[in-house]
């Protein structure tokens, strides 16, 4: 999930990575001038409900694990969730992290 080679390196430190994908699972990238455009709003806004989701989803994965009565398609369909979370949490942590200036890191 890191930006694609084929950007300049002038715009790498620009563009931010977006927590959703294409229609086809490709990465989306914005460039905006400012932090406060309606898109990167809404991508903020996004990204705060997918940890929001994140932790619903550990600890019903928590709860799944913990009975030892769960059956596979629980088990199934927890882990499931949780890969879907853990996906979405690391785009949000690449693209967090991609913000991070440089004289920060």
């Amino acid at each position: 999930m890191s930006i694609p080679s084929n950007i300049p390196n002038s715009a790498r430190g620009e563009l931010r990575l977006l927590p959703w994908t294409t229609p086809d699972g490709k990465p989306c990238y914005l460039s905006a001038d400012s932090h406060d455009s309606r898109l990167s709003l809404l991508a903020d806004d996004i990204e705060a409900a997918q940890l929001d989701s994140g932790e619903q989803v550990l600890a019903g994965a928590k709860a799944v694990l913990a009975d030892p009565k769960a059956g596979e398609r629980a088990v199934r369909f927890a882990l499931t969730r949780a890969s879907e979370s853990l996906g979405d949490i690391l785009r949000i942590a690449v693209s967090r992290g991609a913000r991070i200036p440089e004289w920060e890191r």
